[in-house]
């Protein structure tokens, strides 16, 4: 390689965000298919608490395991959103219970991982890769679906908003990057000295690198456009070191909570993005998790928010769209001696979609008796977090069972678990 080739090499592999992969990104030209299928996963890291977010309130014996941080039913103060007159809805969620009437909204409980692990660390990287307990391989299952979809239409096809490419989108597939609340972290080209550097690098190149610098800057704007209206809020409080590691550098709802407006301009500036991706820290609630209100309703409150305004701001293309909310595992049945929940096993999955047949709380659910829980403490995983996705892929993108077979390796699908109540 000469010093200009590696020159070039060495430049643009620091600008992930404007050459995700060493390719040039750009919004559409209007041409693309924009009836496509869209698919968007937001992952909870540090164990959401399933068991609050849609509440047994009909079990009593809810109420003995959780005295203090259990939801009292519908009805009374700081009570439940009731769902269907045993499931209610924590209602730092309101936001969400129009999707609920309209029935595009389901959730899927006792669901997650088959594998026990309590590791936050473990258990993200098996969610991730689609494959639990096996850590040998190395891409993740967004990126395997990328890589089956019918047509590579863009580099823009699949997104993730996050300041590094996370697991789940690990692989082959190109995916571009972006920063969250990307006017409050200035990068590389927006300084004029060094755009004006790769300016005399790459402008006026007559071939695939210049226009990709082209194509890239072009994007560049849009984007910041389209996200000028971040609001870098403070994070509510210190946490401590195992919580800043679950999170993975994830920020917290609160942090990036006009998250739902700015992916929902990204989606109707290009058509042709069709996969996203984005993570939301804070949820190993240990200490002080509350019931209707403290830390587990503080970043409740703006996700559930920001889907709204995701859903809102989606317009006609909800009509094509799923939306996927799930976490490594869920927290225990009991309530620990500070106010919280230690790391559990099964938990609940949100989907929000224009084509699902919601309303529902799906799922095979056997109690909250000491003899069905997993091991005598945790909800158990009745169903299996990779057949929600799978009939997810099935339904709503159109993939096929020998694409599912490749997304999914050495997994096949018990039934379909919407039917499943």
């Amino acid at each position: 390689m000469d010093r200009r080739e590696f020159l070039k090499v060495a430049t643009l592999s620091s600008l992930t965000y404007l050459f995700p992969w060493g390719r040039g990104w750009a919004f559409s030209n209007g041409k693309d298919d924009a009836d496509s299928q869209k698919l968007i996963v937001i992952f909870l890291r540090g164990a959401a608490d399933g068991l609050n977010v849609v509440a047994p309130y009909g079990d009593a014996i809810y109420h003995q395991l959780r005295p203090t941080i259990a939801l009292p039913g519908p009805g009374l103060q700081d009570g439940v959103i009731d769902l269907d007159g045993y499931f209610g809805l924590h209602p730092a969620l309101a936001a969400m219970m129009p999707f609920w009437r309209n029935k595009t909204l389901a959730f899927v409980h006792a669901s997650g991982s088959p594998d026990s692990t309590r590791s936050h660390f473990d258990a993200q990287d098996y969610m991730e890769s689609g494959v639990p307990g096996l850590k040998t391989l190395s891409s993740g299952w967004l990126n395997r679906l990328v890589s089956q979809l019918p047509s590579k239409r863009s580099p823009v096809q699949a997104i993730s908003l996050g300041p590094v490419l996370p697991r789940i989108f690990a692989g082959l597939a190109s995916v571009a990057t972006v920063p969250p609340n990307i006017t409050t972290q200035l990068m590389a080209i927006d300084r004029p000295a060094v755009a004006e550097s790769f300016k005399e690098l790459y402008q006026g190149l007559n071939n695939d690198l210049g226009k990709a610098f082209a194509e890239g800057i072009s994007a560049h704007h849009e984007i910041n456009e389209v996200l000028s209206s971040a609001d870098d809020n403070p994070p509510p409080g210190p946490m401590n070191r195992e919580e800043i590691m679950a999170n993975r550098g994830a920020p917290t709802p609160r942090k990036y909570n006009a998250f739902g407006q700015q992916l929902a301009g990204l989606f109707r500036k290009d058509p042709s993005i069709q996969i996203a991706f984005l993570d939301f820290g804070g949820w190993d609630t240990h200490v002080n998790q509350g019931a209707a209100t403290g830390q587990l309703a503080n970043h409740l409150t703006p996700l559930a928010q920001g889907l709204a305004d995701l859903v809102s701001g989606l317009g006609p293309l909800y009509k094509k769209t799923s939306i996927i909310v799930m976490s490594e595992f869920g927290r225990t049945a009991h309530e620990n001696g500070n106010g919280g929940t230690d790391h559990g096993h099964g938990n609940v999955m949100w989907l929000l979609g224009g084509q699902l047949s919601g309303g529902k709380v799906y799922g095979r659910w056997a109690g909250l008796s000491t003899n069905a829980l997993h091991e005598a403490r945790d909800l158990p995983t009745t169903t299996d977090f990779r057949a929600v996705l799978c009939q997810i892929l099935i339904d709503q993108l159109g993939v096929s069972k020998p694409a599912l077979a490749k997304i999914f390796p050495d997994f096949r699908p018990p039934g379909n678990p919407f039917l499943q109540t």
